[in-house]
């Protein structure tokens, strides 16, 4: 199977019975990053988060009574 990146639009090949395949084929809302794309992305928002200028909105979990 030939995947493009979102990012970059470069085509990969992976193989037919990956699990990335699969979640692709059955979810046409999931999308493909590329390796290179993942640890760029990774890279810089681990130096942002150590920066100190990073916030991470996370909603607040109702804890219920019930």
């Amino acid at each position: 199977m030939r995947v493009k990146c979102v990012i970059c639009d470069k085509i990969e090949p992976i193989d037919d019975e990956s699990l990335i395949a699969k979640r692709l084929r059955n979810r046409p809302i999931h999308t493909y990053m590329c390796n290179d794309c993942s640890v760029r992305i990774a890279d810089k928002t681990n130096a942002r988060m150590d920066s100190g200028n990073f916030r991470l909105y996370r909603p607040k979990s109702d804890k219920d009574e019930w």
